[in-house]
């Protein structure tokens, strides 16, 4: 029985195992203390633990940075796999009791992230406690797999086919100039125009900068644009496009408000631009409750603000 008992207290404890993963994708101590809210020693003493519990060197460490040992790969892919079974396991549990609980890693946009999809999920908190939420805003698409992620809100209908996607609400992007801009320089009369007016440019998460694809009468028609104010962040180009200073194709849900208010004019309301709401998430999570149960509650939290929602039958799936 001591010997059970010593080798049981020698295992390594789930929660260094969570630290030393972290630290692998975050390659470096700072970063992953930062994300949890503790000191980079704290983290270095964890996995000096978890090290010596496995008797194994799991990270090179120098001033600058730090790396993975080979021993160290072999343990990443053993601990993302115990953690994801435990994860499941605390999920199929909180399925049967009907109160879904635990971590869950959320990313989005940072316009609609903090319009649409941080107050909603206040809401979903205060519905379900026993939910960890995490939101982090990006207008770059991040690896879902390699960071950790397990649902992305994503606008924009091109998916990767290795991962399942749930449309949450129907969305498109429209073309818009201030009043203003409209008078001094002229409304453009068709969509070869456009490559001559000054275009407020966006590089948003997957979208080619520059070369606007839209869809009108006769189908998919692209044109490249350009013009002296360019940002990777689409709120900063809708104030722009406020103050005058060019076209912007912005999502309908960005500028409803403005357009109905006379704030902006709609532009060649003929063409539109396919950007549908979609959940996105990896196959391993497909039977995962609180994925079922998040996704759910933002179709219709969205239903609220849009009048329409997408049916439960309009997904993607593929393996």
């Amino acid at each position: 029985m001591k010997h059970k008992t010593r080798i049981m207290n020698n295992l390594p404890i789930l929660s260094d195992l969570q630290v030393f993963v972290l630290v692998a994708r975050r390659a470096g101590f700072a970063a992953a203390a930062e994300e949890l809210g503790v000191s980079p020693a704290f983290i270095s003493k964890r996995i000096a633990l978890l090290e010596k519990s496995l008797n194994v060197c799991l990270l090179h460490r120098t001033t600058r940075r730090v790396t993975i040992t080979e021993d160290g790969e072999r343990i990443y892919e053993w601990a993302q796999r115990i953690l994801n079974d435990v994860d499941q396991m605390v999920d199929e549990v909180s399925a049967i009791r009907q109160e879904p609980q635990g971590t869950l890693h959320i990313v989005t946009s940072f316009g609609f992230g903090r319009r649409f999809v941080a107050p909603a999920l206040s809401e979903l908190a205060v519905q379900y406690p026993r939910l960890d939420l995490r939101l982090d805003v990006s207008d770059r698409l991040l690896d879902m797999v390699s960071e950790g992620i397990d649902l992305d809100i994503r606008i924009g209908d091109d998916i990767a086919p290795n991962l399942i996607a749930r449309k949450l609400a129907q969305n498109h992007r429209i073309l818009c100039a201030a009043p203003e801009f409209l008078a001094k320089q002229g409304e453009p009369k068709n969509l070869n125009e456009l490559s001559g007016c000054p275009c407020l440019v966006i590089k948003e998460r997957d979208h080619p900068f520059g070369i606007w694809r839209l869809q009108g009468s006769g189908g998919e028609e692209t044109v490249k644009v350009t013009g002296a104010l360019s940002s990777n962040h689409g709120e900063i180009v809708h104030q722009w496009c406020l103050e005058g200073q060019g076209i912007a194709l912005r999502s309908f849900w960005d500028v409803k408000d403005n357009i109905e208010s006379g704030r902006l004019v709609h532009v060649l309301p003929e063409y539109t631009q396919p950007a549908n709401i979609w959940a996105v998430y990896v196959s391993r999570l497909a039977t995962s409750a609180k994925i079922r149960v998040t996704v759910e509650f933002l179709r219709h939290y969205f239903q609220q603000h849009y009048g329409e929602v997408a049916p439960l039958s309009e997904y993607l799936l593929r393996r």
